[in-house]
């Protein structure tokens, strides 16, 4: 029983850091696969498969390896010269994810409850600061409460989705766009970003955990569960006309399906902004401490502080220009992941 709590565990914190605030609202979703109708539902299916195989093997290797931050982990994958480059890239990932992020969460009040951008920024950052001063088990309560009423909801979204009469004609299209290459690269590109920012959470969980078979059901159970989510996800969005002017498509559909539990799923759409946040924030810490040995309070200040700079840039914009260029950055790690694997078969 232990083990099965354990590897649920393992399994929020996995989807709670991966799915961020342009996973979460059904906006990076549309980025990378619903524009592309049915030909996205492919890729979505190869993306599930990706993460359940490379998301469990970073943390078995992680915890195999003892490796506390991702500068360990990126040393094993790219050798000793390469991994500083890489380390640093990563970090600035971690602070433009962060930052896209934060952004989101003030998205979230601003288009969703009519409020103040500043205020849903401000009120992350103050949340973020005393989840992180409860360190590890803040990160596993906040996404073991989370996670699962996230994928209770999508579920509940997709059940309206399919019995609609447009739905069948809808998941089936492919519509014509300019960048229709684009949803041959996605599976890779979209995994490879989200495992590269991920590692920064999962790596010190995984090397703090000390039953390997629990990492090992807990990575393919959070893989299956992104999947999951993925696919519901999809075949919701699926019938909205125009899905790519919403910044946060999940919402409308919320609103449209079942208007009595629209303020539950948005809360629910915030919580999982904020799991992504606080993850990020916490890998960028861990990664720091290598670095400076001072307090961590202070870490934390410095680090709320350039992401809350950066997230007063428009969050959809944030989200369609460094997504992308991330994603497209992180093919490296992937590639690299997959070869050193089967080299050490």
């Amino acid at each position: 029983m232990k083990r099965i709590s354990g590897a649920f565990q393992i399994a929020a914190v996995y989807v709670g850091t991966v799915i961020g605030a342009g996973f979460a609202t059904g906006r990076e979703i549309v980025e990378f696969f619903t524009r592309f109708g049915f030909i996205g539902f492919i890729a979505i299916l190869f993306s599930g498969y990706l993460f359940i195989t490379m998301g469990t093997r970073i943390m078995l290797k992680s915890h195999d390896m003892k490796a506390k931050s991702f500068e360990q982990f990126n040393e094993y994958l790219f050798g000793k010269w390469f991994s500083k480059f890489m380390n640093i890239m990563m970090m600035v990932m971690l602070i433009g994810v962060s930052a896209v992020m934060l952004s989101g969460a003030g998205a979230v009040f601003k288009e969703q409850l009519l409020m103040p951008k500043q205020f849903g920024v401000l009120l992350t950052i103050v949340l973020g600061f005393l989840t992180m001063m409860i360190g590890m088990k803040g990160l596993f309560a906040v996404n073991t409460f989370v996670v699962p009423l996230m994928i209770m909801f999508n579920l509940f979204l997709m059940g309206h989705s399919v019995t609609d009469a447009r739905f069948l004609e809808a998941f089936l299209t492919i519509p014509p766009v300019d960048d229709g290459w684009k949803s041959v690269v996605a599976p890779f590109s979209y995994v490879a970003f989200n495992l590269a920012m991920a590692q920064a959470v999962l790596v010190p969980v995984a090397s703090e955990v000390e039953d390997r078979k629990v990492i090992k059901y807990g990575g393919y159970l959070g893989g299956l569960f992104l999947t999951l989510i993925l696919i519901s996800s999809h075949m919701t969005l699926v019938l909205i006309p125009e899905v790519t002017l919403y910044e946060i498509p999940m919402a409308a559909v919320m609103k449209s399906f079942a208007a009595g539990l629209y303020f539950i799923y948005i809360l629910i759409i915030y919580g999982e902004i904020f799991t992504s946040v606080i993850g990020g924030v916490f890998g960028l810490e861990k990664q720091l401490a290598g670095y400076w040995k001072g307090p961590s309070l202070v870490t934390f200040t410095a680090i709320f502080s350039m992401i809350y700079l950066l997230s007063f840039f428009e969050y959809s914009e944030l989200l369609s220009y460094l997504y992308p260029l991330f994603g497209y950055l992180s093919l490296l790690f992937l590639v690299l992941l997959w070869m050193k694997h089967d080299s050490e078969k």
